[in-house]
């Protein structure tokens, strides 16, 4: 009889992989997890309980088959692990670094619930990918049969190049275009490489590449471009997320030293891949031998602080006006935080943006220090969380020498920038398209990822993408005839 490879928790503890020594990660932007060893990947995946009812796949926005390849792994067949992982999940590498495994997959699965801790299913995600890179498993590919269709995708963040995957290798002639010099979108350029090494999303955007994906970089949409994208192919994908920054209405706002995060994170990310940024080597997004306030609690800010204290930064802050407990972040990206030396200001919010006014020359101007309320929780607000309420009396100020806010993003005004009236949005601005499909008001022209739902995960953006691409698919199949009537 066959030894039962699973339901191991019982007996086999959660085990992630190693963190890199703080001190030599606080150094660099090298990720900051190892490798698992092929031997812990089947022992950690093992602990899989195989449910009937797999919490863990339903409350993926993706659907993985997330108890087959725990299974695959833990038998040693990872080929056929990666290979289910990759028929629902166009970058299971990314997700595996980069998902908030805590909020969804692992925060919901059975094991946990009962005590005995989650698998570590993004760590073993991770492996399964990364194992079928350095095997030659994962290729560029050719489509069985060329299409005459063709689909221009406008942004070449995880939405769009999800779409991109899935088209081509239907055989549509796919060109995606984007504002930046590289593609990837917020994977290139937003996300720090501790937390996802570039080389990886690199390596993706190759493949597509080398399968007949077309990439325009360097290329801003406006109203003129649009039309002239729209007349090029048969449908478009608008994918641009969203890169308005949210501000703060406080006085000082305009001082020197006062950033934005996308900013900040932007020229960190083009030094890691050796350019030469004006902004970062003339010092102003620059950290080092700055004291540092980030104002936010989301995933951004947490990159930004992690950020700052690797470029050499005196002293970095965290300001937010919740608790602990009720911040939009990754608890684990807290812990990561506070373990290389952040400081977290809970129940704290910026009153103003102060200057020494004392400076003159090239030192006037510049921000000193951020003045603070200090907070207390009240009663919940219109979304259930407790609303952060002002204690009189209670302000003080925290030094600092570059402030950067990080306090979420909004989406562009596209129908005025591309004169697209037709481009219906919603009260807050984002694309009214259709769920699934992504279809907007506008016909031949659909809608994925952050510019339709405002700021969300880069899963959520990778699953429109995906149901997109197969929404045009099918519509392209559709006779004309049939889809008029």
């Amino acid at each position: 009889m066959a030894k039962q490879p699973m339901l191991k928790f019982v007996h086999v503890d959660r085990d992630m992989p190693e963190k890199r020594d703080v001190t030599k990660r606080r150094e660099d932007f090298r990720e900051i997890y190892a490798e698992y060893a092929s031997a812990k990947a089947a022992e950690q995946a093992s602990r899989c309980s195989q449910c009937g009812v797999p919490y863990c796949q339903s409350h993926c926005p993706l659907h993985n088959n997330i108890p087959d390849w725990l299974r695959l792994t833990a038998e040693g067949r990872l080929r056929e692990a990666y290979e289910t992982s990759q028929a629902t999940n166009t970058f299971p590498e990314i997700c595996g670094r980069i998902c908030p495994q805590d909020r969804l997959c692992e925060g919901n699965c059975v094991i946990e619930q009962s005590g005995h801790g989650t698998v570590t299913i993004g760590s073993v995600e991770k492996y399964i990918t990364d194992t079928a890179w350095e095997e030659g498993w994962v290729t560029s590919f050719t489509p069985a049969q060329e299409r005459t269709e063709s689909v221009g995708i406008i942004g070449a963040g995880p939405g769009g190049l999800a779409a991109a995957d899935v088209l081509r290798r239907a055989g549509v002639q796919v060109t995606v275009y984007d504002r930046y010099d590289r593609a990837g979108g917020l994977l290139t350029y937003g996300i720090p490489g501790f937390k996802l090494e570039k080389d990886v999303v690199m390596r993706r955007v190759e493949q597509l590449q080398q399968s007949g994906v077309v990439f325009e970089t360097n290329c801003d949409v406006d109203a003129a471009r649009f039309e002239e994208i729209r007349g090029a192919h048969d449908a478009v994908i608008i994918a641009t997320g969203v890169y308005k920054s949210r501000d703060l209405e406080i006085p000082g706002t305009g001082a020197t030293g006062v950033e934005e995060a996308i900013d900040y994170l932007t020229v960190s990310n083009r030094k890691s891949f050796g350019d030469e940024v004006a902004e970062f080597d003339d010092g102003r997004l620059n950290a080092e031998g700055k004291r540092v306030v980030v104002i936010g609690g989301g995933d951004t800010a947490m990159d930004c602080v992690r950020t700052a204290i690797r470029q050499g930064a005196v002293s970095v802050k965290c300001l937010y006006r919740r608790d602990r407990a009720n911040m939009p972040g990754s608890q684990r990206e807290v812990a990561n935080a506070e373990e290389e030396g952040i400081v977290f200001e809970w129940l704290s919010a910026p009153k103003a943006f102060v200057t020494d006014l004392r400076a003159e020359g090239d030192e006037a101007g510049k921000v000193s220090g951020v003045r603070v309320h200090k907070m207390r929780l009240g009663a919940p607000d219109a979304s259930g969380r407790r609303a952060p309420e002002l204690i009189e009396g209670s302000d003080y100020t925290e030094e600092a020498d570059l402030v950067i806010k990080a306090l979420g993003f909004e989406p562009e005004d596209l129908p005025n920038m591309w004169d697209q009236p037709e481009l219906k949005v919603t009260r807050w601005g984002t694309i009214r398209a259709e769920y699934e499909t992504g279809a907007t008001a506008m016909p031949g022209v659909y809608a994925v990822g952050d510019i339709v739902r405002g700021a969300s995960l880069v899963v959520w953006a990778i699953c429109d993408g995906r149901d997109c691409a197969s929404a045009i698919l099918a519509d392209f199949d559709t006779p004309k005839a049939v889809a008029a009537e």
